[in-house]
């Protein structure tokens, strides 16, 4: 699946209006459920780059190649969110 500006927004309109992190998660995989979604404590993320920010909830990209995940700002290359809140 490639990530497009339209799926990012659709996301973050969906990951902000939610009442929680968890809620926004559950939502996300079940309208998506080829996209995988992971939810990290804020800190663990402090030294990356979001791709959205949702006032106190950070949205960011993934990609993966196998076990191991990292951050990426392309969004072509995304296989994951990773959902984070202050």
């Amino acid at each position: 699946m490639v990530m497009t500006a339209d799926y990012l927004r659709n996301a973050g309109e969906v990951i902000g209006a939610a009442s929680s992190l968890r809620d926004a998660a559950a939502i996300w995989r079940a309208r998506h459920p080829d996209m995988r979604v992971v939810l990290v404590d804020a800190a663990d993320m402090r030294d990356e780059i979001p791709a959205l920010m949702l006032g106190s909830r950070r949205v960011y990209l993934a990609t993966s190649s196998g076990l191991c995940m990292h951050i990426t700002q392309q969004p072509e290359e995304a296989t994951a969110l990773i959902l984070t809140q202050d």
